[in-house]
């Protein structure tokens, strides 16, 4: 390997066995220079190419430098909310892609949150589903429920990886915004919100699936032709 490449491997080591901790300010670039014998110029190529790969951040300023990132769900999350954002602002996913990646995700979860799912998981959904039969369909409220039920039935999945797409997805691509939102449609999508807690509740994974993969198709079919995101 190039120098880079190596300081680049030896720093990343050093943060994946806890030699470096998340959170952690690294040492100077002069300090890493010093340590691996290597130049400052190499030394910053590899911070460089770490904070690309999300391991590290740099943070300008006299109270600055290189700290180890706090990689978790949580951080995987915004990295794929990110990400997603960028592609979906180049146009390069039309709305068919993001409702066929929503079912590979969202009929899984909400087959786990029936199995998983705790009381407060389903009493905060009925919440939300009571709220969204109270608000207008122009408030912006009918965006950020729809975002928050479908999360905590990722979330009543129990697996965080899926809570960690499912959320980035919803994040970015809003999907209740891009549906041609007449008062029928609306009306239709809470029913289905509640029929997919429903059988949540009563801990029938099949019918969970069903309901959840009901709701997406019904989604699909009164999608406008693509998504618009903001990041």
């Amino acid at each position: 390997m190039r120098p880079r490449e190596q300081v680049q491997a030896q720093i990343k080591a050093a943060i994946y066995d806890g030699t470096f901790a998340q959170g952690e300010k690294l040492p100077s670039e002069n300090a890493l220079a010093d340590m691996f014998g290597v130049s400052r110029p190499t030394v910053r190529e590899a911070l460089g190419a770490l904070a690309t790969a999300g391991l590290v951040r740099k943070i300008p300023g006299a109270s600055g430098g290189s700290f180890v990132r706090e990689v978790d769900t949580n951080a995987l999350g915004r990295m794929l909310k990110d990400s997603l954002s960028h592609v979906l602002q180049l146009g390069s996913v039309e709305i068919d892609e993001v409702s066929q990646a929503r079912e590979v995700l969202e009929v899984p979860c909400a087959r786990l949150a029936a199995r998983h799912a705790d009381q407060a998981q389903i009493d905060a959904a009925r919440d939300i589903v009571s709220q969204q039969k109270r608000i207008d369909l122009s408030s912006p409220q009918v965006s950020e429920l729809d975002q928050q039920f479908h999360r905590i039935i990722a979330e009543a999945s129990g697996n965080r990886l899926l809570v960690a797409f499912v959320g980035a997805l919803h994040a970015c691509t809003a999907p209740v915004t891009y549906l041609n939102l007449t008062p029928e449609v609306g009306h239709e999508t809470i029913l289905q919100h509640a029929h997919i807690i429903k059988a949540v509740e009563a801990g029938d994974e099949l019918a969970s699936a069903e309901a959840m993969r009901d709701h997406l198709a019904y989604v699909r079919q009164w999608s406008r032709d693509r998504p618009t995101t903001e990041s």
